[in-house]
């Protein structure tokens, strides 16, 4: 295992006042990992499980001076990205990355909501595409983000009727700058035929897409019918950033991500009275005892 002075992670995302997603999630998935966790606060949310009730926004500029001063000190080995929010938010994260010779880069495009609202205004897609996919190393969007990114990048972004155009998608967000994309088909489970089940009962399994600059991966999960999975993608974006600082490969990096928060949503606490968060802990143990005094 590479020494922690080596598995220095910054987060540059929003918080949840919840807990379950958000900068909270990310630290508590780094630390499960054994990695160190640093912030750079990019909005503050009043939200819980039932919804998002207040955003408020953090001045970019004070975003830029948390930036640099974790990688003025401490370093940095990996910046996982999370929320942004505005466009002069992306031009500051942007700007910070080159400063700092860019970095290994996780981006976890916060784009749309869980009920489908779009968090992200438009100018500052175009800004996304334009500055910061090149920056990234790899990109994990859901379905929905896929397809918003490709549309306004001016290309043409398929239905998706099988689990096979989900490479489609990867590979025109590929054009676009990341050296690798994810795309996680959770809202969409497949059949046993692979492709989008129609009734609920033909939900067999769920399927993501890694395309790296050289191969196509398929990644399988059976379907979980289950209503804690608040905080699945930035949990997931940190495990793999996690993975990373570890020294696993992309493939490797990607497949214990999705491992991990699976474990995480079949332990979920079931805290909360809407969609709670997933058991971030769930491979830890103490295998130290407290100091005496």
């Amino acid at each position: 295992m590479a020494r922690l002075e080596e598995r220095r992670i910054l987060v540059i995302a929003g918080s949840d006042s919840s807990g379950g997603a958000g900068l909270e999630a990310d630290q508590k998935v780094i630390t499960a990992h054994l990695c160190y966790a640093m912030t750079a606060t990019t909005a503050l949310t009043a939200q819980n499980t039932l919804g998002v009730y207040d955003i408020h926004h953090v001045p970019p500029t004070f975003v830029a001076k948390q930036i640099d001063a974790c990688f003025d000190d401490i370093g940095v080995d990996i910046v996982k990205i999370g929320m942004l929010a505005s466009a002069e938010m992306i031009e500051i994260v942007a700007d910070a990355l080159e400063r700092h010779g860019r970095p290994t880069c996780v981006l976890d495009p916060v784009m749309v909501s869980t009920s489908g609202a779009q968090l992200l205004p438009n100018d500052a897609i175009t800004t996304l595409i334009r500055l910061l996919l090149p920056l990234t190393t790899i990109l994990t969007p859901n379905i929905p983000e896929a397809r918003l990114i490709i549309e306004h990048a001016g290309l043409v972004a398929r239905e998706v009727e099988s689990s096979y155009d989900l490479v489609g998608l990867a590979t025109s967000l590929q054009s676009l700058g990341p050296k690798n994309v994810l795309v996680k088909g959770g809202h969409l489970p497949v059949d046993t035929d692979y492709n989008v089940a129609q009734e609920p009962s033909d939900r067999r399994w769920v399927q993501d897409v890694l395309k790296t600059e050289d191969d196509i991966i398929f990644y399988t999960t059976d379907y979980m019918d289950h209503k804690n999975t608040h905080g699945t993608g930035c949990s997931l974006a940190s495990s793999i950033a996690s993975n990373l600082t570890l020294l696993r490969t992309i493939p490797q990096a990607c497949q214990n991500a999705r491992l991990f928060v699976e474990a995480g949503i079949r332990s979920a606490p079931n805290l909360g009275k809407g969609s709670g968060p997933i058991d971030h802990f769930h491979s830890l143990e103490m295998t130290k005892n407290p100091p005496e005094g």
